[in-house]
């Protein structure tokens, strides 16, 4: 088939490419982040991994589909765990599933949908320790997010705890299922494989309240508002009155212990790629490039408390080069790690620690 005649709005003329390339035009339509970062890996880790992001994002999918009901979404999430364990309904779950979808949807993701039964295919050619592990996140991410989205949302959650909660589910869960790949794929990773999947976690809820607070606003135009109450209701500030014209230093000052809090995370996330073997530089790419974006964007945030829009706070393409470059420079030393951390965090501490200290203790 002619290259020009391949695209990612036409999922006909992706079907017979081989898995690679397949994998690889699906991940660059739906997130060119891990787009980015997942090549960065092992070529034996490469294809489980890239194939897991697309398995989690059909579930995101599902999810964020404004045109299905709670009803409909925990039936679609159900018969997609089944699928990925087993391997067999792919065909008639996307035949059900593509229909309903709306043009909110991107075209990547209609695509994805439509091509879920070769995504499969993919998912079953790997060993069954692979399989497990992207079995096992996918059952985890599917039952978990429907809970939430069963919630009155529109003035946050209650608490912090229901916040680690949802972070585990959409993000913390991918970040055991990516240690468990790891440990698979070296003894030597293995030898860490408890510290890993504890810090594995962290680093998952890291990168998902980054996530959150960068859009904090583009998720209320849509109704939602994933921030924790409790952390507010300390500093004054009720969730319910949160608007893009919100001005209250309560407000601010929530959002500073929210900072703070990712912040630690974030520290484990550096303790986690440390774990991993000084030669093993794509792999420890692959975390830093994800931990130092995020880094970025949370000093963005906290340099602009009073943000209204994403797109303020969101960082640039120079940015994202100067972030590789740090990487590829200090990727071997976890002594030169440490000190890049400190140096381009150190302004994310609040005066407040303590709930940053119980973040590094998770």
């Amino acid at each position: 088939m002619n290259g020009s005649q391949v695209s990612i709005d036409n999922p006909a003329s992706l079907i017979s490419l081989p898995d690679t390339e397949f994998q690889a035009i699906l991940l660059e339509g739906v997130s060119r982040t891990f787009a980015l970062t997942i090549p960065q890996l092992p070529a034996e880790l490469y294809p489980a991994v890239a194939n897991a992001y697309l398995l989690c994002r059909i579930v995101d999918t599902v999810e964020d589909e404004v045109s299905l009901n709670v009803t409909q979404k925990k039936h679609f999430c159900a018969a997609f765990i089944d699928i990925v364990k087993t391997g067999k309904g792919a065909e008639a779950f996307a035949q059900e599933l593509a229909p309903l979808l709306s043009e909110q949807t991107i075209s990547a993701e209609h695509t994805l949908i439509h091509l879920t039964a070769r995504v499969i295919e993919i998912t079953h050619s790997f060993d069954q320790v692979q399989i497990d592990a992207l079995a096992s996140c996918v059952e985890t991410m599917a039952n978990g997010m429907p809970v939430f989205q069963a919630l009155d949302l529109n003035a946050g959650l209650k608490t912090m705890s229901d916040m680690d909660d949802y972070c585990y589910y959409v993000a913390g869960c991918v970040g055991e299922m990516l240690a468990k790949l790891f440990c698979h794929y070296s003894e030597e990773i293995n030898v860490h494989r408890e510290e890993l999947l504890k810090l594995s976690v962290s680093f998952g809820q890291g990168l998902q309240m980054t996530n959150i607070l960068k859009d904090i606003w583009d998720d209320a135009q849509r109704g939602v508002c994933w921030l924790p109450q409790d952390i507010f209701s300390e500093t004054g500030f009720d969730l319910k009155f949160l608007t893009p014209e919100t001005e209250d230093e309560n407000f601010r000052k929530g959002l500073e212990h929210l900072i703070s809090i990712a912040h630690g995370h974030l520290h484990n996330a550096l303790k986690y790629t440390q774990l991993l073997p000084a030669n093993e530089t794509g792999m420890r790419n692959f975390c830093l490039w994800a931990l130092g974006m995020a880094v970025l964007t949370l000093k963005n945030i906290k340099n602009n408390l009073d943000f209204n829009d994403s797109e303020q706070v969101k960082i640039t393409r120079k940015d994202v080069k100067k972030t590789i470059l740090a990487s590829k420079l200090t990727a071997r030393s976890n002594m030169l790690l440490s000190l890049l951390f400190n140096l381009t965090s150190s302004s994310l501490k609040t005066p407040d620690w303590q709930y940053a200290a119980q973040a590094s203790k998770n």
